[in-house]
């Protein structure tokens, strides 16, 4: 599967908004979609062109896409799953990239960030409902218990990014605890659970072409 391997931070300035792929750093004046608020290349502090409604709702799905860390292909599919399921197909969507495993761990603080989240899980270090999970995106669902699994050592590590987390509200629909590691799904998320703005009916009427 191919993946993406340039600086993420590049991702943001091109975006034009923080999408948080580096965790902390984000948060801190090293962030350089702080230190060059401008698209990359020789030509990003140029004259900006209006944006038609296409790429509008390009803009939009690139971003979720960056934001969840998904290659099109499999955002796609989710788009699919989405627009055959009961409900409001945008907002489906966002519910199904919600309750991938990496994101959960990320939403705990188990990982300072989705990637970092991504690999704890392909490490075999979470466990759902007692069982070993490494596919990030394994999709929880209401009651699952997700919980750290592994060696002394290495919860160390998850300590360091609890500490590091500590500032991050855990959402709603996630019930954690920090000393036993351990979180519950409590319901499936919703879309006012997501903390950046996301306008979903964009994507919808990109693929509805």
């Amino acid at each position: 599967m191919g993946r993406y391997i340039d600086a993420v931070c590049r991702l943001c300035r091109r975006q034009g908004e923080k999408l948080f792929l580096k965790g902390t750093k984000c948060q801190t004046e090293k962030c350089p979609a702080n230190k060059r608020p401008y698209p990359p290349g020789q030509h990003g502090q140029g004259r900006r062109q209006k944006i038609s409604n296409y790429g509008l709702q390009l803009k939009e799905k690139q971003k979720v896409k960056r934001i969840y860390g998904v290659l099109e292909k499999q955002f796609r599919k989710y788009f699919k799953i989405a627009s055959k399921t009961k409900g409001v197909t945008g907002k489906v969507l966002l519910q199904l990239l919600e309750r991938r495993l990496d994101n959960v761990v990320f939403r705990m603080g188990l990982g300072i960030s989705r990637s970092q989240a991504r690999q704890i899980v392909r490490h075999n270090l979470i466990s759902v409902n007692a069982r070993r999970v490494n596919i990030p995106s394994y999709l929880v669902d209401k009651d699952d218990l997700v919980a750290i699994n592994c060696k002394d050592k290495v919860k160390i590590k998850i300590k360091d990014n609890l500490e590091l987390a500590k500032d991050r509200t855990v959402p709603a629909w996630l019930a954690f605890s920090a000393i036993e590691m351990k979180g519950t799904v409590l319901r499936l998320p919703e879309k006012n659970d997501i903390q950046q703005p996301i306008q979903e009916q964009l994507i919808v009427e990109l693929y509805s072409k």
